[in-house]
């Protein structure tokens, strides 16, 4: 599966919507989250971990490849996994991980089944790591029971059923509630705190762009001219950060809001999901690199996308192959 599918196995509980989170975005280029124990224990993991035990199903799976690294994970099937454990192939020597505080991880799952990949691995090698809540209220739980009280530097396997592993949105991957399901995460790191919005100095609206009107938590409201959207993609800045200048390749942390220009109806919403982005410039649609790159960490820009630099004529989910995109974007941190 592609980068497409990956959204959909990231996406947290508590928001499975409609919208394509923006690992969606690079469905035009290339590809930034065990779970639920059990019945008894469904609460959300945020006051102290759950330390998920190792067991002779974890322990069965073979993971070959150095750490951060695209792993080889190799296993008999059908596997056999009707609760969750957890095996910890590497063991780290970083800082612990803690229940409610966001992580860097690399990600990787495949059907027990079949062996096969649900979604291609993400955070590996050059790609950024995929930062995650450590709160299975916010991001799917078998790995938030995979990463937590662990340390930073450890890869980890864990072996669930597809409900442990992904919660409700099993059913979306195409998975029964009880199939086996294996995953693995290698702890990145723990990214410093960022802002959850945009600080740079307000810059006076551009003519023809949509309005956009912020709430109190820096949420954008994006209200569509009356008139037809422009044939190339048109970048403006509406607020102007101090910090670093974002480059091609660069690991980027961001919120944005994309809405279609024919009706204004939002597709896409880091604000809706609770939680910010991370990603590289390079692994989303042509328009929304083209306004990240060259811009400054602080900043809040506006693009607007035609077809040609977002989802060609194909389209994609409730985007159609003539729609023209918008998105607010709040540039909130930048690594190479």
């Amino acid at each position: 599966m592609d980068a497409a599918d990956w959204a959909i196995v990231r996406r947290s509980l508590s928001v499975l919507t409609a919208a394509l989170v923006v690992a969606g975005l690079a469905a035009c280029s290339s590809s930034g989250n065990g779970s639920t124990p059990s019945p008894s224990s469904t609460s959300a993991s945020v006051a102290t971990c759950q330390n998920v035990k190792p067991g002779s199903v974890s322990d069965s799976i073979k993971v070959s490849g150095e750490f951060r690294q695209t792993p080889t994970v190799t296993f008999t099937t059908p596997l056999k996994a009707t609760d969750i454990q957890r095996t910890v192939v590497v063991k780290g020597t970083g800082p612990k991980v803690k229940a409610g505080e966001t992580v860097g991880l690399g990600l990787a799952a495949y059907d027990g089944t079949t062996g096969k990949e649900i979604a291609a691995p993400e955070g590996f090698g050059d790609q950024a790591a995929v930062d995650a809540p450590v709160d299975d209220t916010k991001w799917l739980p078998g790995f938030v029971r995979g990463v937590e009280c662990l340390t930073v530097g450890s890869r980890v396997v864990v072996t669930s059923t597809a409900e442990q592993a992904f919660g409700t949105s099993y059913s979306k991957l195409g998975l029964k509630q009880d199939a086996p399901v294996v995953l693995l995460a290698d702890i990145v790191n723990i990214p410093p705190k960022l802002p959850t919005k945009a600080d740079g100095t307000p810059v006076a609206p551009t003519a023809g762009f949509p309005t956009v009107k912020l709430s109190k938590t820096g949420e954008p409201t994006i209200t569509i001219p009356k008139a037809d959207p422009p044939t190339e993609t048109r970048i403006a800045i509406l607020k102007k950060g101090s910090g670093e200048t974002v480059l091609p390749g660069d690991s980027v942390t961001i919120q944005y809001k994309g809405v279609l220009w024919r009706n204004g109806q939002v597709f896409d919403s880091s604000w809706s999901r609770g939680e910010t982005a991370s990603f590289q410039t390079t692994q989303v649609v042509k328009g929304f690199q083209k306004a990240l790159e060259g811009q400054t960490v602080g900043s809040q820009v506006i693009t607007i996308v035609p077809p040609a630099d977002g989802y060609g004529s194909a389209g994609q989910g409730d985007i159609k192959g003539t729609d023209t995109m918008v998105f607010v974007i709040d540039i909130l941190g930048t690594t190479r």
